[in-house]
């Protein structure tokens, strides 16, 4: 779900140019932190469902 939200769902709110930030408008640091932050996201989720032994894989 984070994916989905960082992407679609605060895009309206994310879309403005007038603030930068690093030099970049908004919009595109936005989309840039939510490409980075989606591995990350995906990874954590891959990490706790090992932790919890539902990994899918075979004994």
């Amino acid at each position: 779900m984070v994916p989905y939200v960082l992407f679609l769902a605060v895009l309206p709110v994310a879309n403005r140019v007038a603030p930068t930030v690093l030099g970049l408008p908004f919009l595109f640091f936005w989309m840039l932190v939510a490409t980075v932050a989606t591995p990350l996201a995906v990874w954590l989720t891959r990490r706790g469902e090992r932790v919890r032994g539902q990994d899918g894989e075979a004994p």
